[in-house]
């Protein structure tokens, strides 16, 4: 199956952007997306893995069938879910042993660590009913819940396109009761990534990369439009951007926004944050086509495609490395010299990130000479 480099490299810096968010005092942190417009990485992981979500389903159920392709996305989701239970561990032991090695973090609550020496079977078996999900790995739950309808909803979504994409608006409507239902460990109502609201985006995703060879020449007739609207979206969300930047001396400002938007919620995705994605969305595909091309073929777009393609092995280095960021962060000795400390940590940890990525992608070159030695077959 081909794959479509710009979309890797986009995948891979959202990941890398995951990372870097996630370290409180990091210095490239205030380089991510979320400085520039109202989503975030979140939002583009999860848009783009509804995109491949919807691209691989056609191709498959094409060749060999809507049963070869429903049980290929069960299996999917059981790997996700068992990615999210590894992760949950590795996360838990290496928490510890920072803490045992006395460097605080403050990206992972600090009860992980605790637990998972503790009570092992009880944070193990919480983590596999997705009772709990850690953070910085509570994106990753989402995922799980919705790759598991996905053998459901898609040949809906195939046959009744419109119905589909009104169901999917009056649930993300009702998000908010409809999450509340969901028995969880964290003091708030339901999952922190509201499953009923993001459903919309994913779904959008998936739309998109299924009737994308239908929907593009449609959308291109009315492209110079689509363009501008598209660019007021941005520059409209860069403006509440600045304005949070600001702080009080802007407060006014942000007020006259919210009477706009409303509230701004990323944890049930509000209609701002999901507009905001599309409109850039529709920039990256069509007026930045060739620039997102030319970049996806340089040394730093293909890092970041190798660690795009790294798939739930990269998102669980992110999660180590941005646990192991934060430490080093922490650890930097304060002075004149503290800030590009963090700087090189930062640097370095992106680095490490795609060689952690690139040896995971060359494991066919190092693996089966490495189980020979060990015996394993």
């Amino acid at each position: 199956m081909n794959r479509i480099v710009a979309l890797d490299m986009l995948r891979g810096y959202a990941l890398v952007c995951i990372m870097l968010d996630h370290m409180p005092i990091g210095v490239l942190r205030k380089l991510t997306l979320t400085n520039f417009a109202v989503f975030d990485a979140a939002e583009l992981f999860v848009l783009l893995s509804g995109f491949l979500v919807g691209m691989v389903w056609v191709k498959v159920e094409a060749r060999e069938g809507r049963r070869a392709a429903q049980i290929r996305f069960l299996r999917r989701a059981a790997q996700v879910w068992l990615a999210l239970i590894a992760g949950a561990i590795l996360l838990a032991l290496f928490s510890a042993l920072l803490f045992k090695l006395q460097m605080n973090h403050t990206a992972v609550w600090f009860q992980y660590a605790r637990w998972i020496v503790e009570h092992p079977i009880g944070y193990v078996a919480t983590v596999a009913l997705m009772w709990m999900q850690p953070n910085l790995l509570d994106v990753l739950a989402l995922y799980v819940l919705l790759i598991a309808t996905v053998p459901v909803t898609v040949p809906f979504m195939l046959r009744w396109p419109w119905l589909a994409m009104a169901v999917s608006v009056v649930v993300w409507i009702f998000a908010l009761p409809l999450n509340a239902l969901i028995p969880n460990q964290r003091p708030g109502p339901g999952l922190l990534f509201n499953p009923f609201g993001w459903q919309m985006l994913f779904f959008a995703g998936v739309a998109m990369g299924a009737f994308r060879e239908r929907i593009m020449p449609v959308l291109r007739r009315h492209s110079a439009l689509l363009t501008w609207v598209s660019v007021g979206v941005l520059l409209f969300g860069l403006t509440i951007v600045i304005a949070w930047k600001i702080g009080a001396p802007a407060k006014p400002v942000s007020q006259f926004l919210r009477q706009i938007t409303g509230g701004i919620d990323k944890w049930s995705l509000d209609f701002m944050r999901f507009t905001a994605i599309l409109a850039a969305s529709w920039i990256v595909a069509v007026p930045l086509a060739r620039p997102f091309a030319w970049m996806a073929a340089t040394a730093p777009g293909e890092a970041l495609a190798e660690i795009g393609r790294g798939g739930l092995f990269s998102f669980i280095a992110c999660v180590m490395l941005s646990i192991w960021g934060d430490a080093l962060d922490m650890s930097a000795p304060a002075g004149p010299l503290n800030f590009w400390l963090r700087l090189a940590i930062d640097l370095w940890l992106v680095v490490a990130f795609w060689t952690i990525s690139a040896v995971w992608m060359r494991r066919e070159t190092w693996l089966p000479p490495l189980r020979a030695r060990l015996g394993l077959g």
